[in-house]
């Protein structure tokens, strides 16, 4: 009677192996051939094998975006260290690094801060979070911010930006970070969802290619709005 021939082993996998395969297809290819069939393929081990690590490809997904969130935070947080302890100058390098990064990293940037429910990915406390975070004490600590009187903010938005402003006093006491507590009013938080919405609308048109006119160099664009918002806010003078 003939004998089967021993199987070999199968090979070993590990969750760095199943990340940095995930992300190469994301980037390479785009996200729909990131699939748990298409991973264990190139990893020569069944689908099966790899609910050992993610019981998903949803929850895969979600730890490569949290990867890229800390690339980004760690490419920010290298410029920012060669800067001076100035937190408008930090802050206006960070927008900057923020629009450098998604240009450079489309579909890591897609996946992060363009996906449908990507916006719990702005969180303070992951890392790009903190790094915005921190320059955002710099800011209350040693500038005289100006902004919307609270008069000015529409009534309909007060109780989201009370829960914003709670979420944002507690995140900054528990970076450890020393500012006056009571330049965190109403005014401040409103302002701050304004320049989100501007840089990341920015940015966004920018990355997708949906600005409505054609410009040879939209960074001029991008850097005539940080030059408003800086005016704005009571951070640049003409």
């Amino acid at each position: 009677m003939q004998q089967s021939k021993p199987r070999g082993r199968a090979p070993v996998v590990t969750d760095t192996d199943i990340r940095r395969v995930a992300s190469a297809l994301l980037v390479e290819r785009g996200p729909d051939a990131v699939s748990l069939r298409a991973i264990a393929r190139q990893l020569g081990v069944t689908a099966p094998a790899l609910y050992r690590y993610y019981k998903s490809l949803e929850d895969l997904l979600e730890r490569l975006r949290l990867d890229f969130c800390a690339d980004l935070a760690e490419e920010l947080g290298a410029e920012i260290a060669t800067l001076p302890d100035d937190g408008a100058v930090q802050f206006f390098a960070i927008c900057r690094g923020f629009r450098r990064w998604a240009l450079a990293h489309t579909r890591e940037f897609t996946l992060v801060f363009a996906s449908p429910g990507s916006g719990q990915a702005r969180r303070f406390d992951e890392p790009f979070g903190r790094i915005f975070l921190a320059a955002t004490g710099r800011l209350l600590a040693n500038y005289d911010v100006v902004t919307p009187p609270t008069d000015v903010i529409p009534p309909e938005l007060r109780e989201d930006l009370v829960h914003f402003q709670t979420e944002l006093l507690a995140a900054l006491s528990e970076s450890g970070q020393k500012f006056p507590a009571e330049k965190l009013d109403l005014g401040v938080t409103y302002l701050m969802i304004q320049i989100w919405a501007r840089l990341y609308g920015h940015v966004t048109l920018e990355v997708f290619g949906n600005y409505p006119i054609p410009l040879d160099n939209p960074e001029i664009l991008f850097d005539a709005m940080l030059a408003d918002l800086g005016r704005t806010a009571g951070l640049l003078v003409d």
